[in-house]
């Protein structure tokens, strides 16, 4: 019959990505939600790693846990906007298999778009909340989306 929306084809929902010229499969696709959260956690025990030598105090102290969790949260921030901005991918997203790319749709410059990224994504809420193109609320206000290297 034929498409009876008045849409052009390209732009109807047929894979992850394929509105936004993606492949479906294989380097440049849009990869799946278990290869995101991989590299996100090998990211935050990275971060946190680096936080709890940061904070020093004795093990099991709670103030000093406390000031790791929060002291880590700013470091995730920064190393992200860092290592986003300069390679487009980070070491936990590296060996995930990912890297972030801007889908041209907003024109915000590349470091402004790292860092309106990583600050949303440090939020968790704009992060969990995503379309059919598993483009979290975080990428679609940076004009990013996440892809397979």
């Amino acid at each position: 019959m034929g498409d009876t929306t008045g849409a052009p084809q390209d732009a109807q929902f047929r894979y992850r990505g394929n509105r936004l010229g993606m492949p479906e499969h294989g380097p440049g696709s849009v990869p799946g939600v278990g290869r995101r959260l991989l590299g996100l956690l090998l990211d935050w025990l990275l971060c946190l790693l680096v936080a709890s030598a940061l904070a020093g105090g004795a093990p099991g102290d709670p103030a000093a846990s406390a000031t790791a969790s929060w002291l880590a949260l700013l470091v995730f921030a920064i190393y992200s906007i860092a290592l986003l901005t300069l390679f487009g991918t980070t070491l936990g997203k590296r060996i995930a298999g990912v890297e972030v790319a801007a889908t041209g749709d907003r024109p915000l410059p590349w470091p402004v778009a790292m860092a309106v990224r990583t600050l949303l994504l440090c939020l968790v809420i704009p992060a969990v909340v995503y379309d059919r193109d598993h483009r979290g609320l975080h990428d679609r206000v940076a004009g990013t989306i996440t892809r397979r290297l």
